[in-house]
């Protein structure tokens, strides 16, 4: 028996989320005396695999050459053999776009008990029992599992990402799939590059309608280089074309969950908070006082932003320097 983490990678780099799964695993693997299992479907290049086995994983299986590119259909079938195949009773994959689609399927194929956005490591005294996000983030479950084989998909940046070392001990697996299982094909992919991307982010910072127009977009891209952070912003700010809608947080945009939260120039309307509210801390700049923000914020600065971010650029940069 083991437990089998899904390792999500892109263009050969493993996603932090990934690695998150991995340690997380190892955790619950010491608790329950059994082994970690990761399973790569692509192999990067072998100083990326022994990434997996930094992180707490025994044994990592790899799958490479069977698909060209991302199938939620595929891949599901080929996590579903993997696990028969290995007897695990957990399966473990990160909540990313990729893993929403795929860990319910999993799920089905293999008959097993699923709680998607985890934020908790499991509660054995009495079963089994984890918590999740409800309500997109406003609330929490805590889930009783009382399947024979679980799969847990875990929300990202939830836990610590901890080193435990171990010995690589790469494996070839065959992913018992054919031609007929690849139902859908990819024409082309476009990803955006050369940024942070938002569901790894540990540091966002996020600009609205106070910033008047896409001119001014400079003052928060510096401020963010400034710190080493990503870059995000309210829905009307992408409705009206300001920023690309793969920067939109919120309800009907991209549910984060950073350790800081920066809000500039946004009002913090009921649907924007739905996505960043699990952020660990929010900080909120408006110049208006009653600005809704405020009450859900850990620090506020009242003030205009056009005055405030120069200053906190400066100040940021000033800290580096040093």
């Amino acid at each position: 028996m083991s437990i089998l983490v899904f390792a999500e990678q892109v263009d050969g780099n493993y996603k932090k989320s990934s690695l998150e799964a991995i340690a997380y695993a190892a955790k619950v693997a010491a608790a329950t005396g059994t082994q970690t299992t990761a399973l790569s479907i692509a192999q990067p290049d072998d100083n990326k695999v022994a990434e997996l086995a930094n992180y707490g994983a025994d044994k990592i299986l790899n799958v490479n050459g069977a698909v060209d590119s991302f199938s939620a259909e595929v891949y599901a079938k080929i996590i579903a053999n993997i696990a028969q195949n290995e007897s695990a009773k957990i399966i473990i994959i990160s909540n990313t776009y990729s893993g929403k689609s795929v860990a319910p399927r999993v799920a089905a194929k293999l008959k097993a008990g699923i709680a998607s956005g985890v934020i908790s490591y499991p509660d054995t005294s009495a079963g089994f029992k984890v918590r999740r996000t409800v309500f997109s983030g406003k609330g929490f479950a805590d889930v009783n599992i009382n399947t024979d084989i679980k799969v847990l998909a875990l929300t990202p940046n939830s836990f610590t990402l901890e080193q435990n070392p171990k010995a690589v001990n790469l494996v070839s697996a065959d992913a018992g799939i054919s031609d007929a299982d690849k139902k859908t094909k990819s024409i082309e992919l476009k990803r955006v590059t050369g940024k942070i991307p938002l569901t790894e982010a540990e540091l966002v910072v996020s600009g609205g309608r106070g910033l008047k127009g896409p001119e001014n977009w400079h003052l928060l891209e510096s401020f963010a280089e400034a710190i080493g952070a990503a870059t995000a912003c309210s829905k009307p700010v992408s409705d009206m074309h300001w920023r690309p809608h793969s920067e939109h947080v919120g309800q009907t945009g991209i549910t984060i969950k950073p350790n800081l939260y920066i809000a500039i120039g946004i009002s913090g309307a009921i649907q924007h908070l739905a996505g960043v509210s699990s952020s660990k801390v929010i900080v909120a700049i408006n110049k208006d006082p009653e600005a809704p923000f405020f009450k859900a914020a850990d620090y506020g600065i009242v003030g205009d932003a056009f005055e405030v971010l120069p200053k906190l650029t400066e100040a940021a940069k000033a800290l580096r320097a040093s």
